[in-house]
């Protein structure tokens, strides 16, 4: 997985080890703070020309010595500028108390007052905060929130957990951040990706091989990650070749879910989409079949028998399935082959999901589970509730635990492998939060399952592409909309 610039996401504590690495291979930290200063300046008078005001608010650590050098920068320019100190700026060390006494006296942040025309540069405390911010602090957001002043971020708003995206008590709402090096999960995991508005990587000096040596193995969703999997259409080829998709039918209230999943994996570029279904089922899903083909499968005994075509090279199991025992049967005796669990499918192990995780665990991960935070929670109760972990760490454990990758659902969706990869996905409208939208994503996984992609990159890929669809769709679709909607995959 790539850790460049351009895809790559650390973690505060990764950061803090590349800052310090960068010191120990000999490049002048304050040369770094300075850069990041003056890349805040400017993106201040950048986007507020017009400002009347602008107050930096500078908290006890290096991200207000940030703070500093960017009112200085702008103090230079001719802007009206004010500072405002969170503590006693005497106590500053370092880099951050030679960024001050640049700057000269600041006034107590308890003596800002918010008036018309103010442009905010919050640099209270970045990505790094780990605790509730402090009552004098969340007054000041508050003040400032009520005048609807514009604000600048550093680093990260001042009240989000950089490592998880939460918000500690209270918090800015910025209408734009500049970070530095690289992305932090804050930056692109609910509800801190809300919180910063327009984001600006700034690369302030530090080698990408530095960043390289630290960055784990996070990184934003997209084409880098499995664009090598993305096999080119050979035209010599014939529709089995192409990937030979099954998906589980409920009965006839239900059996819709599945025929999106099943058109889904259609479009998406499965060869050969065939809607396993109940007796009770066939009329319905007859009924509304064209390219997609049907077949009777009543229990285990015609289960087997689907098996023994070898050409079918993955499944699909769980959207609108409804009898939670069959669907349980089912996904274990499909233990050796390539499947993608969701919905009724996720739930049919709730109480009990050892079974399955050991029917996965062997050889190359098969298995792609897709919760959203309800179907998570009862698959994962106990990691559900641990505070301590973000939502990356959550997906992660998740996988390792099950041996098979998640794709965690919602606004911030999360791919994560067994291995401990993982990814964020950021290009999801709102607008797919509607009825059937998972389904769709379910078929997509499927597609790429059976086309041979690996089962990471088969569903990092599908949530990518689903986004996309969503955003083609536009506002105001409905699940159905989504399949017409997908797009070939980046060659």
């Amino acid at each position: 997985m790539s850790a460049d610039r351009n895809h790559a996401i650390v973690t505060p504590a990764e950061m803090t080890a590349i800052d310090a690495d960068a010191a120990r291979s000999g490049i002048n930290s304050f040369s770094l703070m300075t850069a990041a200063g003056t890349a805040v300046s400017a993106a201040a008078l950048r986007l507020y020309p017009g400002a009347l005001r602008f107050v930096v608010l500078c908290g006890p650590g290096n991200n207000g010595g940030d703070g500093y050098i960017a009112a200085a920068a702008l103090r230079g320019s001719g802007a009206d500028v004010e500072a405002h100190a969170l503590g006693n700026p005497a106590a500053l060390k370092g880099d951050a108390a030679r960024a001050y006494a640049a700057f000269g006296v600041a006034k107590p942040l308890a003596d800002y007052g918010p008036i018309v025309g103010d442009v905010v540069i919050d640099a209270l405390f970045g990505a790094g905060l780990s605790r509730a911010v402090p009552t004098e602090v969340a007054s000041v957001m508050q003040a400032v929130l009520s005048h609807d002043l514009p604000v600048i971020a550093v680093d990260l708003p001042s009240g989000v957990d950089g490592r998880s995206g939460q918000v500690l008590g209270a918090s800015f709402h910025a209408r734009h951040t500049v970070t530095f090096v690289a992305r932090k999960p804050g930056h692109l995991l609910m509800p801190g990706r809300m919180l910063c508005g327009t984001l600006e990587v700034v690369d302030i000096g530090i080698p990408e091989r530095i960043l390289r040596a630290r960055a784990g193995t996070l990184c934003e969703n997209g084409p880098h990650l499995w664009q090598e999997h993305a096999f080119a259409l050979n035209p010599a080829a014939h529709k089995f070749k192409r990937g030979y998709l099954a998906v589980f039918s409920g009965g006839p209230l239900s059996s819709g879910a599945a025929r999106l999943s099943a058109v889904a994996g259609l479009r998406a570029g499965a060869g050969l989409v065939t809607i396993a279904s109940p007796t009770a089922a066939l009329q319905a899903n007859a009924s509304h079949l064209t390219a997609v083909m049907l077949k009777q499968v009543e229990g285990e005994d015609d289960l087997s028998h689907l098996q023994t075509d070898k050409r079918i090279s993955a499944f699909v199991l769980g959207p609108g399935f409804g009898d939670l025992e069959k669907a349980r049967r089912y996904a274990l005796m499909l233990g050796g082959r390539k499947l993608v669990l969701d919905a009724d499918g996720i739930t049919a192990f709730k109480d009990d999901p050892a079974p399955l995780f050991k029917a996965y665990a062997r050889g190359a991960t098969r298995l792609v589970m897709t919760p959203h935070d309800g179907e998570f929670a009862r698959l994962f109760p106990d990691i559900e509730v641990d505070g301590a972990l973000s939502k990356i760490d959550r997906a992660i454990a998740a996988a390792k635990r099950s041996h098979s990758v998640v794709v965690y659902k919602g606004a911030d969706t999360v791919i994560a492998a067994p291995d401990g990869r993982a990814a964020i996905n950021t290009n999801a409208p709102p607008w797919l939060a509607t009825a059937g939208s998972g389904d769709t994503l379910a078929g997509i996984i499927g597609a790429h399952l059976a086309q041979g992609m690996p089962a990471f990159e088969a569903a990092a890929a599908a949530v990518w592409r689903h986004g996309r669809a969503g955003a083609k769709a536009g506002e105001g679709l409905t699940a159905e909309d989504l399949a017409a909607a997908i797009e070939p995959l980046p060659a």
